[in-house]
């Protein structure tokens, strides 16, 4: 029987949704990317800086996207035998693991793209249903 999957997904977690025939199986897996570097009041450090403490935000820009690939194919890695993909969430993180997904030229066939603010995981997996029970009646 087919498999189908639904990803929400942002920078900080992602929701793997795995329906065949009825049975659901979720997966929530976290990216450990930590927030802000700076305090959560904006406070001032008490120690001077010197020049050699900053680092180059081109070198954090690499960094970040290296860590993210590794986390997109870790979610990859629980869908990779799905016939069909529903990915949502808010922001960036969609398209980018769409785009991770097609650069990695896999199989895949992403169903749909859309766009989904914060849910709980309950609310995911009805609309993952949802989405696939659908498209089976079309």
């Amino acid at each position: 029987m087919a498999i189908n999957a639904g990803v929400w997904i942002d920078h900080h977690k992602a929701l793997v949704v795995r329906i065949r025939d009825q049975a659901v199986a979720t997966k929530q897996i976290g990216s450990d990317l930590n927030g802000s570097e700076k305090s959560a009041d904006r406070a001032r450090s008490p120690n001077s800086y010197r020049p050699n403490d900053f680092v180059a935000e081109d070198k954090l820009q690499r960094k970040l996207a290296v860590h993210l690939n590794k986390y997109y194919d870790e979610v990859i890695g629980c869908i990779h035998d799905a016939d069909a993909i529903l990915i949502l969430g808010p922001g960036e993180a969609k398209l980018e693991f769409k785009k991770r997904i097609e650069g990695k030229k896999l199989k895949l066939r992403i169903a749909e793209l859309e766009a989904a603010d914060k849910r709980t995981d309950r609310q995911i997996v009805a609309d993952v249903r949802q989405y696939f029970a659908k498209q089976r009646t079309i």
